[in-house]
């Protein structure tokens, strides 16, 4: 049944394989492989012939390999293909076409015995060099009864040798492996680009031992809950959290955010990012093929075999040319007896054109959105994300940052709003509330001197007590306050200036209210904008959903001009809302970041998580992840899937107009089939490199 296994990846845990050929029956493939020992689940895919196994870490390749042979007898099991494979048959034919053009203009119209030997030394070449374009060619006809690509070729080939003048034989094969090779190229290119650009190599790493000695060892050895010291200039190869030290940290390659930030004792790091100045002690969470940053590199590798509808479409499409260029040749045969036409029919077809400019577009334009922090699961997705039209946002950590900010004090007759704040962060001070933050923040912000406190008491789910200058401080809610009997008159006058819906936190000291602190959550720097970006490429509609009340998600609704929103929303009213609106636009985008985001994001037309605070699941069933807290990245990821669009129809009409003049001056005898296979080759090429300056040029030619 498996003809030819390649091992794409293999991490402890998991592993995919390539079976070499495609199989109707996916469930039968996935059941049989399911019965291998330690396997827990099997997932195949159709379209790219991929098996993804999941089993418990014991299992290795080598162990898989041996499973493989017991069941299918004599496996050829391969590594993957770098591009430029081929560059030996490439030079001999190359060498063959110069002496065969040498030799020609040499003898003129006169034939000689060099031209004689240098025409069956081409034809030879041609024979060996093409071995697997035959072989292609002929097993598609005898096992599927259907031809291809590779038997088109294979007809041309032949023809033209048998005709006695391989030239265009010579042409069909140096320009068919030129654009093969640019095809390679690109996607080479782009993988090894982002594997270079998120590469964590180190040889050893700095662990600090059980009597805090730092001992040079290699990455290998470390696992979660070592301890590691990281250098200035040196880069970070875990994910983990900083036990000790402050250091400044390049994170440009997991975020895509180019300025360094400042992180201290408790912030996270990631493998992959830079310590610029400083140095600080780190326990490691996660190392090797766990950490963030391989599991990005295993994203991108995955979403490079994941085809768009539209390749299908030009698969088929080709595909179906196929057989019609045969019998057209057969009919021009009949009619005219002239094998020049009918070898013009054979070397000129649009199935190179179609498919290698589709798929060098998509593999392109995933290896540049990874280049920008953004991860993109396959060409499907940038289809899809071409025709978004509503898009629906999540609101606490996607639209807003997730961490309040104070945004007024409203004091009774006999306090000033330093006094307040001032109080109120001497009660919060350690708190690790996001409240709590927030206040003492504000406090900092207006170099306010703080109080001590004398004692402190956090009483859950209500607020905190404390005693400053011995005096009784409450900071919370108004029930907290009413608990204490404290006099709630003040709060006529206090709550006339406030809607009682927003958030707010009540002071009160010596027994007497003295204000109220009023919080929101912050918007993300840069929302409004990418929302305004997104509706000048076609967004019609801005949803918001959040399990916040209902006047602060007006508030940013209205801040933001957006269409529509739901509030106090439970994490399956999200996800319902999401399912019943899919009924109305089959192009529903939903942006997300935590766990309770997740079943809203499966259900959408295309998911994304946005901002380094996202979550595992969301991670795992969103379709684009965007490892930056900028907002725009979600305008540009829409403006790229579209610029990649526009860039495969232009190919494919480029691709069907000049093949299809070429095939009707061949027909009418107008060109040689030199010309046509030159034609023919020649755009093929001209397409693959228009879908690669995607890659090389940044987008930047792809049109606005």
């Amino acid at each position: 049944m498996v003809h030819n296994v390649t091992l794409i990846h293999s991490i402890p845990g998991r592993t995919r394989l390539s079976l070499g050929v495609t199989y109707a029956n996916g469930k039968e493939i996935e059941a049989v492989f399911r019965s291998f020992p330690y396997v827990y689940s099997a997932s195949y895919t159709n379209e790219t012939g991929s098996l993804l196994l999941y089993h418990d870490d014991c299992l290795t390749w080598n162990d898989l390999f041996l499973l493989l042979g017991q069941l299918f007898p004599e496996p050829e099991v391969v590594e993957k293909k770098e591009p430029m494979n081929a560059k030996i048959p490439f030079i001999e034919i190359l060498v063959c076409f110069s002496a065969f053009m040498y030799e020609t203009l040499k003898a003129a119209s006169i034939p000689s015995q060099g031209l004689r030997n240098v025409t069956k030394a081409s034809s030879l070449a041609v024979l060996l060099s093409s071995y697997n374009i035959f072989k292609n060619g002929f097993l598609s006809v005898m096992t599927t009864g259907k031809p291809n690509a590779d038997t088109l070729t294979s007809a041309a080939l032949l023809a033209s040798i048998v005709k006695g003048n391989p030239k265009s034989a010579l042409i069909i094969y140096l320009m068919s492996t030129i654009s093969e090779w640019l095809t390679d190229f690109t996607a080479y290119k782009t993988r090894n680009y982002v594997r270079d650009m998120l590469s964590v190599k180190a040889d050893y790493v700095w662990k600090v031992d059980h009597a805090g000695k730092e001992v040079k060892v290699s990455i290998d050895e470390i696992t979660a809950g070592d301890q590691i010291v990281v250098f200035q200039g040196e880069k970070v190869v875990v994910d983990g959290t900083i036990l000790e030290g402050t250091a400044v940290v390049d994170e440009s390659s997991i975020t895509g955010e180019y300025i360094p930030r400042e992180l201290t004792t408790g912030e996270k790091v990631f493998a992959g990012s830079i310590v610029v100045e400083g140095s600080v002690n780190i326990r490691v969470e996660k190392a090797g093929d766990d950490t963030a940053i391989s599991r990005m590199i295993h994203l991108i590798e995955e979403a490079q075999t994941k085809q768009a509808p539209i390749q299908s479409v030009a698969n088929r499409l080709s595909e179906k040319l196929v057989p019609v260029s045969f019998v057209l040749a057969g009919l021009i045969f009949v009619v005219t007896r002239d094998w020049n036409k009918v070898l013009n029919m054979l070397v000129i077809d649009y199935v190179c054109g179609l498919k290698l400019s589709t798929a060098t577009a998509i593999s392109s334009s995933i290896g540049l959105a990874a280049k920008s922090g953004i991860l993109i699961k396959g060409g499907q997705t940038i289809e899809k994300l071409a025709q978004i039209d509503t898009v629906i946002l999540d609101k606490t950590g996607t639209i807003t940052e997730g961490r309040p900010i104070v945004t007024k004090i409203i004091t009774a007759e006999s306090m000033s709003e330093n006094q307040v704040l001032s109080i109120a962060a001497s009660a919060e001070e350690h708190s690790s509330h996001p409240i709590a933050e927030a206040i003492c923040n504000k406090a900092k912000e207006h170099n306010l001197d703080v109080p001590e406190h004398q004692e402190i008491d956090m009483i859950v789910g209500k607020g905190i007590k404390a005693i400053i200058n011995e005096k009784l401080v409450l900071v919370g809610s108004k029930l907290f306050l009413a608990d204490w009997n404290i006099p709630l008159e003040p709060l006529k006058k206090l709550n006339s200036e406030v809607n009682p819906e927003e958030n707010i936190v009540y002071v009160a000291y010596d027994q007497q209210l003295i204000g109220i602190i009023i919080l929101q959550d912050k918007i993300r720097e840069g929302m409004k904008r990418s929302i305004n970006q997104m509706r000048r490429h076609g967004v019609d509609e801005f949803i918001m959903l959040t399990g916040d009340r209902y006047h602060p998600a007006k508030k940013i609704v209205d801040e933001l001009g957006m269409d529509a929103f739901i509030a106090e929303a439970l994490p399956e009213d999200k996800a319902n809302f999401v399912m019943n609106y899919k009924q109305k636009t089959d192009a529903l985008m939903m942006v997300g970041d935590g766990v309770n985001d997740a079943p809203a994001l499966a259900y959408a037309n295309v998911g994304i998580t946005l901002g380094t605070k996202r979550t595992d699941i969301a991670v795992e069933t969103a379709d684009v992840i965007v490892t930056t807290d900028d907002p725009l990245a979600l305008a540009e990821v829409i403006k790229m899937a579209q610029k990649t669009m526009r860039l495969i129809y232009q190919n494919i009409v480029v691709t069907i107009l000049v093949n299809s003049g070429a095939i009707l001056l061949g027909t009418l005898g107008m060109i040689s089939p030199v010309l046509g296979a030159a034609i023919h080759n020649a755009a093929t090429i001209a397409v693959v490199l228009n879908s690669g300056k995607i890659i090389f040029l940044g987008g930047k030619a792809s049109g606005n």
